[in-house]
């Protein structure tokens, strides 16, 4: 996973426990996707006072994520899901019962939409 994204992700579970400001260059930085010059404009601090920004509030979030984990059971719910929703495809094409079909179709159906 590339690392900004894999940042913008983690900001959006941890974000709020960041100082604002760290917050702010981060998240301009990885989802709006400036530069640092663009940033450090925008925020009026130099590019370097960006950068240290950016790489306190990545260690920061890498920190949260070390700690508490909740990205991680996050993307392992996901996967859970996604293998409940694929078991549940399986059973009603393999099923010749209508009922049984469309009870295994609810499931895959119920488990795809928990994942938006």
């Amino acid at each position: 996973m590339d690392k900004k994204i894999e940042v913008s992700l983690l900001l959006d579970f941890y974000g709020e426990l960041l100082k604002p400001g760290v917050r702010e260059t981060v998240d301009l930085y990885c989802n709006d996707d400036l530069s640092l010059a663009e940033v450090a404009d925008q925020c009026g601090i130099t590019r370097q006072g960006v950068h240290d920004s950016i790489k306190r509030g990545e260690a920061q979030l890498y920190a949260f994520e070390k700690k508490l984990g909740l990205f991680k059971r996050f993307r392992e719910l996901e996967a859970g899901l996604d293998d409940i929703a694929s078991a549940a495809r399986q059973i009603a094409a393999q099923s010749t019962d209508t009922r049984t079909q469309a009870l295994a179709m609810q499931i895959a159906d119920k488990a795809g939409a928990l994942k938006e």
